[in-house]
């Protein structure tokens, strides 16, 4: 009897345990939620991001030039970035696919070259990779990179980003940091049909077409590019999101800084690319000594009032670019030698935020300090500052290459991080209220505003910032690239994330902001205490025998004797 009730009893506790289990997966088959404990999120994905990927109309094909024998770090830089796709596919379904491929994995030597030639054109940068191991060091070629397609669209996404003088340890955790943001931008990159307008301002003599082709053409990757003369037109900037008014040197009128400001209280974004002094190296040619004066743009009263001010001085700062110097003769050929110019900062971001977090070095050309100053509902952000070695010269400013034939006294270049690129963002206040006739306040088809909704601008002291270098014979050389020292700094990311963060109110550029710790082993503990990693291989192994053991004696002393 009591064997028939303990029978009755597991069979009841069984069905029980069964219908617990139908009941368990049928809640999990309508609800859906994932849980991250990792400390920086870094499994998870933002709003924005989930939104993109579910929004997705058609299949995205990720083809990823990362597989193969590749080192650990490079390892983990292809595995993040399989994991993280398979995030996405959880939102996207089917609509994302991805391949890993190996491009050093064909046998023939002419094919090989073919394909690392054709992905070079496609726009991915490879990596020369040295590894150093006990037998010596070996050299191989990877194309940290992808190529993304959508319907008819292909598009290159460089997974690694490069930083001048990082560790590569932390230049490969700050590629992984940036994954979520470079795959979701890609993605509204790709699959956006309705693009934003941005426009460049011309009329005071700003930078030439040539000086910004390159950055143009990276804009038009996101957006429609324009240029656009004011004239007077009250409704010249009304179709764009955002106005760049890169490096003009003639004074503004009075009109068309209405017009500006007002396209601002409306909400308009303006990126301000401002040289305050006068100044280029082609003067130093013919010359090697040349003055600097103070350039009067009539915006000092607008910037003041929307909370900067821009001054008239220039910045020459220890951490700078190089140029050539003639420094003697070869025969009947010129010698030259690379010298740091102060009067071309480079400019190593330390600010977290989105715009500037993990950039490359920017390098900045006769460049002025800017001030922030009181302005009521607006935030103040410094995204770039000088070094903590440098100095500012007033106008008008002897600027000469005699200079550099001595070293520099490092006790003049005792001014630290001086700002010369700040984010504004709030409610403006317009630069024309009570001063303009009551018809035109009032003025309906005007429609003057006296304050704006909540927008934002860039305030940048220097306009050779985003200007590509031309040669004599018209070769345009790509932003941010340096033909001295075959550099290649972060103008043009620079430039780009400033556009994005103007114009993108969905919060994507935030991404770029996700962090994750470096969690090292001292490989020089490891290599010398090579027991250490046996007892975490083996200790394991025997805490499970000696559990087996325990439980074995356990049970033979409890039911041995019956």
């Amino acid at each position: 009897m009591a064997s028939r009730n303990l029978r009755n009893q597991s069979i009841l506790q069984l069905l029980l345990l069964l219908l617990i289990l139908v009941f368990v997966n049928v809640v999990a088959s309508s609800l859906f939620t994932r849980f991250d404990f990792t400390a920086e999120k870094r499994y998870s994905l933002s709003q924005s991001s989930k939104k993109i990927a579910s929004d997705l109309k058609d299949v995205v094909s990720f083809k990823i030039y990362l597989d193969g024998d590749l080192p650990p770090a490079f390892k983990r830089l292809r595995n993040s970035t399989r994991e993280l796709l398979d995030e996405y596919r959880i939102y996207a379904g089917e609509n994302i696919q991805y391949e890993f491929i190996d491009p050093s994995a064909n046998p023939d030597d002419k094919e090989r070259v073919q394909l690392y030639k054709q992905l070079n054109e496609k726009g991915l940068t490879p990596t020369n990779l040295e590894e150093k191991d006990k037998s010596g060091r070996s050299q191989k070629l990877v194309f940290p990179g992808a190529i993304v397609t959508y319907k008819s669209r292909t598009v290159p996404l460089q997974l690694l980003k490069s930083k001048i003088g990082a560790d590569p340890e932390v230049m490969l955790n700050n590629s992984i940091e940036g994954l979520e943001y470079d795959i979701t931008s890609t993605l509204r990159r790709i699959s956006n049909d309705v693009a934003q307008s941005v426009t460049f301002l011309q009329g005071q003599d700003e930078l030439n077409t040539k000086q910004i082709t390159d950055i143009a053409k990276g804009l038009s990757e996101y957006y429609n590019v324009d240029t656009v003369k004011i004239d007077g037109k009250l409704d010249a900037l009304k179709h764009y999101k955002a106005v760049i008014i890169a490096k003009p040197l003639t004074a503004f009128s009075e009109k068309d800084k209405f017009v500006i400001d007002q396209f601002i209280m409306h909400g308009g974004r303006v990126l301000w690319l401002i040289d305050r002094m006068e100044m280029n190296m082609d003067s130093l040619v013919e010359s090697s000594t040349n003055i600097a004066i103070a350039n009067d743009l009539n915006l000092d009263d607008m910037l003041f009032r929307y909370g900067v001010r821009v001054n008239p001085n220039l910045i020459l700062d220890l951490q700078s670019a190089p140029i050539p110097i003639v420094t003697g003769m070869v025969g009947n050929q010129p010698k030259q030698d690379l010298f740091p110019w102060y009067y071309f900062p480079l400019f190593n971001p330390i600010s977290k935020h989105p715009i500037v977090n993990n950039l490359n070095a920017i390098k900045g050309e006769f460049v002025s300090t800017i001030d922030t100053v009181e302005a009521e509902n607006v935030r103040k952000t410094i995204l770039l500052t000088s070094s903590k070695y440098s100095k500012v010269q007033a106008p008008p400013a002897r600027v000469s290459l005699n200079m550099l034939q001595d070293q520099p006294d490092q006790r003049e270049y005792n001014k630290m991080y001086l700002p010369v690129a700040v984010l504004l963002e709030g409610k403006f206040r317009s630069n024309f209220v009570n001063r303009i006739p009551e018809s035109i306040a009032t003025s309906k088809e005007i429609g003057f505003k006296a304050s704006s909704d909540s927008t934002k601008m860039i305030v940048i002291s220097d306009g050779d910032i985003i200007a590509s270098h031309v040669s004599k014979k018209g070769t345009i050389y790509p932003l941010g690239y340096d033909r001295y020292t075959q550099q290649t700094y972060g103008n043009k990311n620079f430039i780009l994330n400033c556009v994005d963060y103007l114009c993108d109110d969905s919060g994507i550029l935030e991404l770029r902001g996700k962090e994750f710790k470096l969690r090292l082993l001292d490989s020089s503990k490891t290599s010398e205490e090579a027991s250490i990693g046996w007892f975490n291989v083996l200790s394991p192994i025997l805490i499970i025998l000696l559990y087996g053991i325990f439980r074995l004696w356990f049970r033979k002393r409890k039911y041995g004797s019956n």
